[in-house]
């Protein structure tokens, strides 16, 4: 028998009873866009404050606004612009903006405008002290000392350590890499490789790909790592789901258990194709939230056509995510 989900909607309402205001309410319509663009999308909810970002080329900018169901009336404020020529001056990706020590951090890959390609992409990393990311000055950190080049760098705290983890190349895949940090831009002797394509759904499209990891904490302690599967132009790509005991090595690959199905894809019913490169963030009364991008059609491969999304996570009885289906409201 399935475990049974903690209800969002009761969860809602005790938010609402409580005097908290969710992101958005059951009745949201969860299979609509937040923007009518937005590959990678990233939240983060600081003292109240919604921080959102994107993909957006050649820049990155940062939203803020005190209620997500109004993102597109906050308007995005350039935080920075990659240079005329060096190893970040092209194809800036996935940004990630995170709270560490006080300061912000913004974490992104970007490439050498002379050798945009595979070859030459790496994750970089910027500095804030401002309370308000949208202000201040950004301090460039340089590049992480990845052992691979790689994309989608992501951090997380976890029994007192910071964990980096990012998508390499290696060979003709992309793994999912993780490293110790000794400091928000400074990685670690242990670079250990944890998971690698083994499923044919994780290698649709013409390509064997892990990206876009996140951490998710769960309620009982148990530690996740969600990932987007396949090509990205494949209506195939999906997330699949690491899974370590939160006691555990986390630089040990045994540590590692992943889920032999997606537990995110399609779903034509609510118009939602290729799903995927989300992010997970708490709301002001602390509830779990998934924000990912997605296509409105099939065949729409991988463009700015990508929309930002979200929907309420719930919790199996045994500890373990529920993501429920792509746009589908939560159950009443």
């Amino acid at each position: 028998m399935r475990p049974m989900r903690q209800r969002p909607l009761l969860a809602v309402l005790a938010l609402l009873l409580a005097g908290a205001t969710p992101p958005a309410v059951a009745t949201q319509d969860y299979a609509k866009p937040l923007l009518p663009s937005g590959p990678d999308p990233w939240v983060v909810q600081y003292e109240g404050t919604y921080y959102y970002t994107a993909t957006s080329g050649d820049r990155i900018e940062l939203r803020k606004t005190r209620d997500l169901r109004e993102l597109a009336k906050a308007e995005p404020v350039v935080v920075w612009r990659p240079p005329a020529q060096g190893p970040d001056s092209a194809a800036v990706w996935a940004p990630e903006l995170h709270r560490i020590d006080g300061k912000w951090y913004l974490y992104f890959t970007a490439a050498d405008a002379k050798h945009n390609d595979d070859d030459h992409r790496h994750v970089f990393v910027l500095e804030n002290a401002s309370a308000d990311p949208t202000r201040g000055r950004w301090v460039e950190r340089g590049m992480l000392g990845t052992r691979h080049t790689g994309i989608d760098g992501t951090v997380f705290e976890h029994g007192g350590r910071r964990y980096f983890v990012y998508s390499a190349y290696v060979g003709d895949h992309s793994d999912l890499v993780i490293a110790p940090m000794t400091n928000p831009w400074t990685l670690g002797a242990s670079q250990v490789d944890i998971a690698r394509p083994t499923y044919a759904w994780e290698m649709q499209g013409g390509r064997k790909i892990l990206e876009g990891p996140e951490f998710l904490q769960g309620p009982d302690g148990k530690v996740f790592l969600s990932y987007s599967a396949s090509a990205c132009w494949s209506d195939d790509y999906a997330l699949g789901l690491l899974q370590a005991d939160g006691t555990a090595d986390l630089l040990d690959p045994a540590s590692w258990h992943k889920a032999p199905r997606p537990v995110f894809a399609s779903s034509p019913e609510h118009g939602i194709y290729a799903p995927g490169h989300n992010g997970f963030f708490k709301d002001t009364g602390g509830r779990d939230w998934i924000i990912y991008h997605a296509n409105g059609g099939p065949g729409w491969k991988c463009t700015p056509r990508r929309a930002p999304r979200i929907q309420p996570l719930g919790w199996t009885t045994d500890g373990m995510p529920d993501f429920g289906e792509p746009g589908a409201p939560p159950q009443p």
